[in-house]
């Protein structure tokens, strides 16, 4: 298998970040080269952005949509660490979270095509090889959320969760002929959700040398 850019999807809770983790443990243990990184990212923006998920600083949801593209350039093109120079060295990307995030995020109070046109750099510069959306019902995010979770973000409450449910089934309906997208039914157990991941990863080929 060469470089393969995989991003992880869905609403706060659906265990992502854990199946994102794991899936890069699996390759690491067949001798894989692979980069985890995240959305935000560790970078100058995406710090600022972290503040204010926790909400410790306030923007309006147009400025939220427009720093989330802001630093997902910075995190594609980051000299150092960026998404680009791991591809380019053929390593295997493993992100938690990308531009279908803003869209089904932020297009709950913001225009879903003015979102998509903010972001229509990012999509030229790196489209995923595959977007791994994870299905789980916002009674069971939130339940997951509240035993792990010290703190919660802004974007953390059922009525927030449900519209960005709704939202991410709209969008993954708009970009389905132009995206792939594999949906994985997220709520079974760890190992159990990890096992039909890389089912779905091997059936596209993504496995082969």
């Amino acid at each position: 298998m060469k470089s393969a850019f995989i991003v992880f999807e869905g609403i706060d809770g659906c265990g992502k970040s854990t199946q994102a983790e794991m899936l890069a443990e699996y390759f690491s243990q067949m001798g894989k080269e692979c980069t985890l990184t995240r959305e935000p990212s560790d970078g100058k923006v995406g710090q600022l952005l972290r503040q204010a998920l926790r909400g410790e600083v306030k923007f309006c949801e147009q400025t939220m949509a427009a720093l989330f593209a802001a630093d997902r350039l910075d995190h594609l093109t980051n000299q150092e660490n960026g998404v680009l120079k791991a591809l380019s060295e053929g390593k295997i990307v493993i992100c938690d979270r990308y531009y279908l995030s803003t869209y089904a995020y932020q297009s709950v109070e913001v225009d879903l095509e003015w979102a998509m046109a903010l972001n229509s750099q990012a999509a030229q510069i790196a489209r995923p090889t595959v977007n791994i959306y994870l299905d789980i019902s916002v009674d069971k995010a939130l339940e997951r959320i509240s035993q792990n979770r010290s703190q919660i973000d802004i974007y953390e409450s059922k009525e927030r969760l449900s519209q960005t449910k709704k939202s991410y089934e709209k969008v993954i309906a708009k970009l389905k002929a132009e995206e792939k997208i594999i949906i994985i039914q997220g709520e079974q157990s760890l190992e159990e959700v990890a096992q039909n991941i890389r089912q779905s990863l091997e059936k596209l080929g993504l496995f082969e040398e």
